[in-house]
């Protein structure tokens, strides 16, 4: 099966929008998934009208909201695409509303778990002690995804001036301050590689591995090295994973008063409706902190 505009419009997303391999295929994906549905129903999708949709996402049922809704989504901006091409004079997606989704709230720790894995892994020793510690405090103070984390160049890191910049979703690039603890962490970290062997030492990277075929560690070691911190913390594993710091980096924030906006861009998010769900996550823990602690609050106590 074929669809006939579907190059052009995922080289539109890589030309305007600069979207990232991964996000072509998944977009390539959902549609070819419309598209084989609707042979069923003897129509092309670049033919599809309101009811060949609605069927179509009928058929979904049995998926999450959020996937009903991102299938929804590439369906509207393939659509617009073709109305924008001349390739059709209506959007047969522009009457159907998305599914409801639930407030998905991410897993966070508060700031003594964090302190308590950060105490742990200062006293590490050693080549491996040195590069977690380094880790650690680097995605703690930046909000790094694990992605990034793992493959930051060497360079990346701007000693004298406390940044770090960043390569993130899209080719785009940011850049993030550090604080004094991140900074020594990685100016131990950095002296200590230089005593490895000659492929470690002129590594691009700033966290090689002699081991690894991309020539950085892993996300799935950083992943198990991680894990093994939480416990030896009092951490549960299930609560610990690298994008579990990236959110305390930004709970803690918002919490001690740190504009959304700044967290945006420290976070790299394209849109700010995506960092605003921290401020949920700030307000509920608020919430609970009340419910637990207020004298009034709760059924048990009652007004003097």
């Amino acid at each position: 099966m074929t669809l006939p505009f579907l190059d052009a419009f995922l080289d539109m997303l890589l030309a305007e929008r600069n979207a990232a391999v991964n996000t072509r295929l998944a977009y390539r994906r959902d549609l070819m998934d419309a598209a084989a549905f609707l042979a069923g129903r003897k129509i092309s999708l670049e033919k599809a009208g309101e009811e060949d949709v609605r069927a179509y996402i009928v058929s979904l049922k049995d998926l999450s909201a959020r996937t009903q809704a991102r299938r929804l989504s590439a369906l509207r901006q393939y659509f617009r695409f073709l109305c924008s091409e001349k390739q059709r004079d209506a959007d047969p997606t522009r009457c159907i509303d998305a599914p409801k989704q639930g407030r998905s709230l991410p897993k966070y720790l508060d700031e003594k778990e964090v302190f308590s894995l950060l105490k742990v892994v200062g006293r590490k020793k050693g080549y491996e002690g040195a590069r977690l510690r380094a880790m650690m405090e680097l995605v703690y103070a930046s909000g790094l995804r694990v992605s990034e984390l793992v493959s930051l160049p060497a360079r990346a890191v701007l000693f004298d001036r406390g940044l770090v910049q960043v390569r993130g979703k899209g080719g785009k690039e940011r850049v993030v301050p550090l604080g004094d603890p991140a900074i020594e962490a990685l100016r131990d970290w950095m002296l200590c590689r230089r005593t490895e062997g000659k492929q470690l030492q002129s590594s691009a990277f700033l966290f090689p591995s002699a081991s690894s075929k991309t020539g950085y560690l892993t996300r799935q070691r950083f992943f198990q090295l991680l894990k093994g911190i939480g416990i030896e913390a009092g951490v549960m594993p299930d609560r610990l994973s690298p994008h579990v710091l990236r959110h305390a980096f930004a709970t803690h924030l918002i919490e001690h008063g740190a504009d959304l906006r700044s967290v945006q861009t420290m976070l790299g998010h394209a849109d700010i409706a995506t960092t605003q769900i921290y401020t949920h996550v700030a307000t509920d823990r608020l919430t609970q902190t009340v419910a637990a602690h207020h004298p009034l609050a709760g059924p048990q106590r009652k007004r003097r």
